[in-house]
């Protein structure tokens, strides 16, 4: 039953960072926001939480940070390098505290949240909702998604979504004293298996290409790992998430698309918390100014692009993968690549 009408000057449907960051820029600027979260809290996802720190600093709150580790230990088959700087080159941040706080953030610049509603589809400027009050229809003069890799405001778009990870994840009631990436490719093809101690607790996981395996097989293979390297993992803890890398654009006439929804993650490593902040902000600002020049969203493509690529190649020539993973430690041993290349933020 259709309860009433409003109007809006932007609706954004979700409140995962990229949604938030957007909501919030645009209503400090005066714009009427409306922000639809389908879950009854905000902040929570599969995630490891591991953001590089050229991302993080730059866009997140310090005390937010749960852990800062300026070496990267990363092992193969064969081999075991330990890569170090001054500064930190990752952090973890816990996505429930990182929801919680943008969301206060995008609450005192005056976006409305309406949590626990639904976004079932738009046209004609107007985008029909359901909540427990029952259907609600909105207009808008613009529509933003950041409804993550399953995103509905995409599909309304009629975008496919064809590249696409797989990630798996538990937190362990311990925190390991370094961050880790394991790669396998006997287990996780052109993946990898991480260790991303928090403050309390470590996220331990993996993430694939979603082509490769199916959710089951790559849960048997995080377990086995798990054994191999005697990690207890609780089985019945761990959760899944996809991990959308299908880039096509952000502006579709008055709809925009950020984050995963827009296919803006990184298919190499699933780095998506960082693309998500700047791509949300983008938006923003060409919201507000039609021939804003987004030099931010073209340099988050170009890396993003350069990411698929990887992932492709290795994808490919999996019976390779191995001997792939060993030439890459190799280079990163003697310095002949540069581990913020397979970052995606603007260095």
């Amino acid at each position: 039953m259709q309860v009433h009408m409003e109007q809006t000057d932007i609706l954004v449907v979700g409140a995962g960072p990229g949604g938030l960051a957007c909501a919030t820029a645009l209503a400090r600027q005066g714009k009427k926001v409306i922000l639809l979260e389908r879950k009854s809290t905000l902040g929570p996802k599969v995630c490891a939480g591991g953001i590089t720190w050229h991302g993080l600093i730059k866009l997140v709150p310090r005390q937010l940070i749960e852990g800062a580790f300026p070496a990267q230990i990363i092992r193969s088959g064969r081999q075991s390098i330990r890569l170090e700087e001054k500064n930190p080159i990752v952090a973890t941040v816990s996505r429930a505290e990182l929801g919680q706080w943008m969301a206060g953030q995008a609450r005192e610049a005056g976006v409305r949240i309406l949590p626990h509603t639904k976004f079932k589809g738009a046209g004609e400027g107007r985008a029909l909702l359901e909540s427990k009050r029952g259907e609600q229809t909105i207009g808008y003069r613009y529509l933003v998604g950041a409804d993550g890799s399953n995103s509905r405001v995409r599909r309304t778009l009629g975008l496919p979504v064809e590249r696409i990870g797989l990630g798996l994840n538990a937190m362990v009631p311990r925190v390991y004293p370094e961050m880790e990436w394991h790669l396998c490719p006997r287990l996780f093809g052109s993946g990898y298996g991480w260790i991303f101690p928090h403050a309390h607790q470590t996220s331990v996981g993996a993430y694939a290409d979603a082509r490769l395996f199916s959710g089951g097989e790559l849960k048997r293979r995080l377990l086995r790992w798990c054994t191999e390297n005697r990690i207890v993992l609780p089985e019945n803890e761990i959760r899944a998430g996809l991990v959308n890398y299908d880039f096509r654009g952000v502006r579709f006439g008055s709809t925009f698309l950020v984050g995963d929804a827009a296919g803006l993650a990184s298919g190499l490593t699933g780095e998506g918390i960082y693309p998500a902040l700047v791509s949300g902000q983008a938006v923003a600002k060409l919201i507000l100014d039609p021939e804003y020049p987004g030099q931010e969203l073209r340099q988050l493509a170009r890396n993003h692009c350069k990411h698929s690529t990887m992932v492709g190649f290795a994808t490919r020539y999996l019976g390779i993968g191995s001997v792939l993973m060993e030439i890459l430690l190799l280079m990163l041993r003697f310095r002949l690549l540069d581990f913020h290349a397979l970052e995606m933020s603007d260095i």
